[in-house]
């Protein structure tokens, strides 16, 4: 497992996102344009892409959501290389280079239906919280935060 930090113009982060947005546009059917407008990866600064013997295989990103907090997006593994602590590895290395930039804490937002997610989260230390920002009253969505 190789972990690469880049930038959202990046080609195999870019590809993956693309896979995660196919599947994220069936899961939030009609609701689906509402997620798609904060979920905009053309100038994303901090993204990582794991690779499996040289194959991208997960990827995650964050962006500055105030000062001291950082928003983790994009979060996402191929469905080939799943159960293997990708997603893991993908949000401590984000919380890691979110810390190396003075960030204090990072947030996210995720669909209440995805179990596998929220588990991940949960397992690594966040702690839900009230939907924030634009999540607010969206009830398709949870809200995690974990302080550094």
């Amino acid at each position: 497992m190789n972990i690469y930090r880049t930038d959202s113009s990046n080609a195999d982060f870019q590809g993956l996102v693309s896979a995660l947005d196919h599947i994220l546009a069936g899961h939030n059917g009609d609701e689906n344009a509402f997620f798609e407008q904060f979920n905009k990866i053309d100038s994303i600064k901090n993204c990582l892409v794991i690779y499996i013997n040289g194959t991208p295989a997960a990827c995650g990103a964050f962006k500055p959501l105030s000062e001291n907090t950082a928003e983790i997006k994009r979060m996402y593994t191929n469905p080939e290389f799943r159960r293997r602590g990708l997603a893991t590895a993908v949000v401590i290395e984000l919380e890691k280079w979110a810390k190396e930039l003075g960030f204090k804490k990072a947030v996210l937002e995720t669909s209440r239906e995805l179990k596998d997610a929220i588990s991940v989260y949960e397992k690594i230390g966040f702690q839900r919280i009230p939907n924030y920002g634009q999540y607010v009253g969206i009830d398709q969505s949870v809200c995690y935060e974990k302080v550094f």
